[in-house]
């Protein structure tokens, strides 16, 4: 990602001027099922508002995102929660994500498709990953996000690579998005 993205995601954050919100309802979704200890990466997190929804079960999380304006906002809601957060600022699609072992991987509204390759290797054996991306069908009603960086209807189960699905749906979510949704195990 160039610098002038970096740049844009900050001034976006900036604008914003809030802290992260409540985690996910896909991430809610799950959370009964997902561990309560070990190690948990969040990528492209933003806010930080799933990391943080991790961190409260006891994971020992780490936050990856291009945006020091997000993290910042993330490491001091952290702080106020009196939660350990490890804020990590780095272009995942420069570097790749850091290294695992990882118990659970979160990817929502983010889209690197090398990430699912790279996956068996950073998640812990019997680890969870869930990721969430919208897909082309959701610009019939909505012009955010680009087809840039949406997935082509259907793409999803040929991406994922060395894990197991335990879950995979594509449709309309009561948020009004056409999202195409997975959680795997490795």
């Amino acid at each position: 990602m160039a610098e002038a993205d970096r740049e844009r995601w900050n001034q976006r954050y900036r604008e914003r001027g809030e802290g992260p919100g409540a985690p996910s309802d896909f991430l809610r979704a799950w959370e009964d099922r997902l561990p309560r200890a070990g190690r948990a990466l969040d990528v492209a997190g933003g806010l930080g508002q799933d990391a943080l929804g991790l961190a409260r079960r006891g994971l020992d999380v780490t936050l990856v995102d291009v945006s020091d304006v997000a993290l910042e906002a993330a490491a001091a809601a952290a702080r106020a929660q009196g939660l350990a957060l490890t804020c990590l600022p780095r272009d995942v699609e420069a570097v790749g994500p850091p290294p695992g072992p990882f118990d659970v991987v979160v990817c929502l509204n983010y889209l690197w498709r090398p990430l699912f390759a790279a996956l068996p290797g950073v998640l812990a054996p019997g680890g969870w990953f869930l990721f969430a991306q919208p897909t082309r069908k959701n610009l019939t009603r909505h012009a955010h996000p680009s087809a840039r960086f949406l997935l082509e209807d259907g793409e999803l189960p040929g991406l994922v690579q060395g894990l197991r699905v335990v879950e995979l749906t594509e449709g309309w979510t009561g948020a009004g998005r056409h999202e195409a949704r997975l959680v795997a195990r490795r």
